[in-house]
């Protein structure tokens, strides 16, 4: 994805809409002692489809809204978030996106680094972490959770954002043929004795 207006003027009140969504309805309701987050998700869905510049960008903007919102030191979420974007960014950029279930894998594995880089830098500036069998639960019921959200997110996500993202970015790619190559990758030189 190029970082353009248009780009922009859809990502933009996607995040916006998402750290609301978040914070007035996701973060009140609890299921089986859970609750789902969908920062991560929203931001590994942009990032797979926009690459690594753009998940640092969305990451970074998702988390400094959701502290803003929430009234947290400011930092914690954004720089976790910065992580989380660039890091499912660069695997998109690297590997096949398209296959249909992969939304579940990346949103757990985002949810994970998420909670595991807030849990560290929260504990590392003292902000108030709590360390227990407690919080390692509601981790899992959060990576749970978000894996089941993954598909419908990583859709919406999908077609919010279809019309800005690279023409190639999301059709399946193939492997590129390899290069018969001498000795220290010299081309021409054969090898073989034909």
């Amino acid at each position: 994805m190029t970082l353009s207006h248009q780009a922009a003027l859809r990502v933009g009140p996607l995040v916006l809409a998402a750290v609301l969504l978040q914070v007035s309805v996701v973060a009140q309701v609890t299921i089986l002692g859970g609750r789902a987050n969908l920062i991560p998700v929203v931001v590994a869905a942009l990032a797979l489809l926009g690459g690594s510049v753009a998940g640092a960008t969305a990451g970074f903007a998702a988390g400094l809204l959701l502290d803003l919102a929430m009234g947290m030191s400011l930092g914690g979420s954004s720089l976790a978030l910065t992580g989380v974007g660039y890091g499912v960014g660069r695997f998109g950029e690297l590997r096949d996106v398209s296959h249909g279930l992969l939304p579940i894998a990346v949103a757990a594995a985002a949810t994970a680094g998420y909670d595991v880089a807030y849990g560290a830098i929260t504990f590392m500036l003292d902000i108030g972490a709590s360390i227990s069998a407690l919080v390692l639960r509601d981790m899992l019921m959060a990576i749970l959770l978000n894996a089941a959200l993954a598909l419908p997110l990583f859709a919406l996500v999908r077609r919010i954002v279809r019309p800005v993202v690279a023409a190639g970015r999301l059709e399946p790619r193939r492997r590129g043929r390899t290069r018969e190559s001498g000795p220290l990758g010299l081309r021409g030189l054969d090898v073989s004795g034909r």
